[in-house]
């Protein structure tokens, strides 16, 4: 083999390989980011994993806050109109944070408590995150039930 033709097919080998290596690296980086939102029903039907990293999306309960008085520590339920799950979050929630308002939450699942490592608001009260109404519409299409006509009452 000419020596010439020899290096090309040795540097387009180590590109190639390169490239490999950098997609792989992105990719994997990626993947550890990624955090999937889901409901609270969807999380208790244990579509969520164990011990994965994702979004909680839903409306915080009325009646569920709770922040012991000096202490960071704050405790409410988020609810999809199906379920509830219970929510620690250590650290200043957000001004606009408060009952009966959408809330999206980062963290993991222990010991059947969602432990929130971010808590982001809704900005105003004609605001949901897309994503969390689209789940949350899905989860009350199911109890949406249609009487036939010929057995409505007159």
């Amino acid at each position: 083999m000419n020596p010439v033709r020899r290096r090309r097919l040795l540097f387009v080998a180590v590109l190639v390989l390169a490239s490999g290596v950098v997609t792989t690296l992105v990719a994997l980086a990626l993947q550890r980011n990624v955090a999937y939102l889901y409901t609270p029903a969807e999380v208790l039907r244990g579509e969520a994993g164990d011990h994965a990293r994702f979004r909680l999306g839903g409306m915080v309960e009325k009646g569920s806050f709770e922040r012991a008085p000096g202490s960071m520590d704050a405790r409410f339920k988020v609810t999809d109109g199906d379920a509830q799950l219970p929510v620690v979050y250590t650290g200043i929630l957000p001004d606009l944070f408060r009952e009966g308002q959408a809330v999206v939450a980062t963290g993991r699942m222990q010991d059947g408590v969602f432990v929130a490592e971010n808590v982001l608001a809704k900005h105003d009260e004609t605001y949901m995150p897309k994503e969390v109404a689209d789940k949350m519409g899905v989860a009350h299409q199911k109890h949406d039930v249609q009487v036939p006509a010929a057995e409505a009452t007159p």
